[in-house]
């Protein structure tokens, strides 16, 4: 599927993220990764093989 060099990381990779865009619709709130991933706007994933991954987004602590 992937013809990078070196290839991107495959779909169940837990890098999976640092595939290349093939296709990029901010205006949707997606992008469809290299190996096949849609990953939205909001850091949740749907994997080729239907798999979903809730948003993972970074919880930011502010110090009082």
């Amino acid at each position: 599927m992937c013809q990078h060099q070196p290839p991107c990381p495959s779909a169940d990779s837990t890098d999976r993220e640092a595939a290349h865009l093939v296709a990029h619709h901010p205006e949707q709130g997606w992008s469809l990764l290299c190996n096949g991933v849609l990953l939205f706007e909001d850091t949740g994933e749907l994997l080729p093989d239907g798999q979903v991954i809730a948003p993972h987004r970074a919880r930011v602590i502010a110090a009082a």
